[in-house]
């Protein structure tokens, strides 16, 4: 009998390898009938560790398997890469454990003829675990030729993809643009489980009284790096407290907080979110603009709006309003009345890599230029609604520039009426301006500052009249 979370990170996986479902959708479904917290973690760490460790684990079935994985079935793959996953990486699992249970889970799957292949690769990996065949880093003088000898060049890129399993596409981009050491920093972060962040619901309580609230339930945290209202929980669960079920908290990423720390409504402005759900930067704003004003709340799509209800909702704010509307189309409301727009693009993703280890493998370099043609679109309804002297926000969570710096380069060749404003004069808050670059933008990295890859810059419309 296969243990009940490693068929259900198997479920979850396939789904995934599949194109049948997302990572957290899968997790959600294999796990909703689980009722021990300790097997839905071990679930959750298994799949989501499979998932960061893939081009690694790839490389090694491919090895030992002596095939390449193409050639194999999907759910052979899976079990072969779960199962190597916990050999290599979960110590606390006994591999006589893994081992038997990849092969009982090969019979489960109908894959019966397979069992013995999976127990030979499967063993033959726990063998050489102290000497595994993967591309060691390379040297300092081969570092010093990246660029100039192609022979260096390849070895860093077989560290950067296979070793660190990174898309090499990838790998190649951060490479040419942060160095060898800069992009393995990256790499190393990704590789990471995430701590769990949470913002304060400032309209319910202050920071520092969310703090002492969830310490009384048994929730450690610290004072986010940047994020004026963040907390890292660094032991208990938050989510399990009280503080939760009344609203005084919400899951919210660090570099994801500071997009509406640069967006900086006023109380009693006019705000347009365009792509709000799942509520986290609208709640913020809410909350920066004491519920004073009006914020208009929108997304495309009628269940990501019914989410976005549960958050504001859960939120206490009674200054925002819902809509569905796609900011891909002309946008329906009359003249400019909005002091603030805001714009979170819809983009690759590969800024929170981190927390949504998939990404990596679902993207494709040929897909940068058509979430930029979708961002720049976007911005081009968005404009029209903002007031003459009021501001533009535009924000993404890549990494890359072709959704970032391109997209605004070719947003203000267009509109001379608009241009980027740099926050550092503005008496920035000081989490915030440790994040801005030289013009103003906001530009987090996890080399730079430990987060995930986020940007963020701030347009203005010229005053007219």
């Amino acid at each position: 009998m296969v243990s009940p979370p490693r068929l259900a990170a198997y479920q979850a996986l396939l789904a995934v390898e599949t194109n049948l479902d997302d990572l957290p959708s899968a997790l959600a479904r294999t796990r909703a009938a689980m009722s021990d917290e300790r097997d839905r973690a071990l679930t959750a760490e298994i799949a989501t560790g499979t998932l960061r460790w893939q081009g690694q684990l790839d490389a090694l079935i491919a090895h030992f398997g002596r095939r390449p994985t193409v050639r194999l079935d999907p759910e052979v793959l899976i079990i072969l890469r779960l199962s190597a996953y916990q050999l290599l990486h979960l110590t606390r699992i006994p591999p006589s454990a893994a081992t038997n249970e990849a092969v009982t889970l090969a019979r489960h799957a109908r894959k019966a003829s397979a069992a013995g292949f999976v127990n030979a690769v499967l063993r033959a990996i726990w063998r050489a675990r102290d000497d595994l065949p993967l591309p060691p880093r390379p040297t300092a003088a081969m570092v010093d030729r990246i660029g100039t000898d192609a022979a260096a060049s390849a070895a860093a890129l077989d560290y950067l993809s296979v070793t660190l399993s990174h898309p090499r596409w990838l790998a190649t981009r951060w490479l040419d643009r942060y160095g060898f050491d800069g992009t393995a920093q990256w790499e190393q972060f990704n590789n990471a489980a995430a701590p769990l962040t949470v913002r304060a619901n400032t309209l319910k309580l202050t920071t520092a009284e969310l703090a002492r609230q969830l310490q009384q339930h048994g929730v450690a945290t610290t004072p986010a790096s940047y994020a004026p209202d963040g907390l890292l929980v660094t032991a208990g669960n938050p989510l399990r407290t009280p503080v939760a079920d009344l609203g005084g908290f919400f899951v919210q990423d660090e570099a994801s907080q500071l997009i509406a720390v640069l967006a900086a409504p006023n109380p009693g402005q006019r705000v347009l979110d365009c792509c709000a759900s799942p509520g986290g930067k609208t709640t913020a704003m809410a909350a920066t603009m004491r519920d004073e004003g009006l914020i208009v709340a929108a997304d495309v799509r009628a269940r990501r709006v019914d989410l976005l209800r549960r958050t504001v909702e859960r939120s206490g704010a009674h200054a925002v309003r819902l809509a569905l509307l796609d900011a891909q189309q002309p946008l329906p409301f009359d003249g400019a009345p909005f002091d603030l727009v805001l714009i979170d693009a819809p983009c690759s993703g590969l800024g929170t890599i981190r927390r949504d280890p998939e990404i990596r493998w679902r993207r494709n370099e040929s897909d940068l230029a058509r979430f930029a043609a979708t961002q720049l679109r976007m911005l081009e309804h968005a404009a029209r609604v903002v007031r003459p002297g009021g501001r533009l926000v535009y924000a993404t969570c890549s990494s890359e520039p072709d959704e970032n710096d391109d997209v605004i380069a070719a947003f203000l060749a267009a509109h001379s009426s608009f241009s980027l404003v740099d926050d550092r004069s503005q008496h920035a808050p000081a989490g915030l301006a440790a994040v801005l670059d030289e013009r103003g933008i906001l530009r987090t990295s996890p080399v730079a500052h430990g987060l995930e890859a986020f940007f963020g810059a701030v347009l203005r419309r010229a005053a007219t009249g």
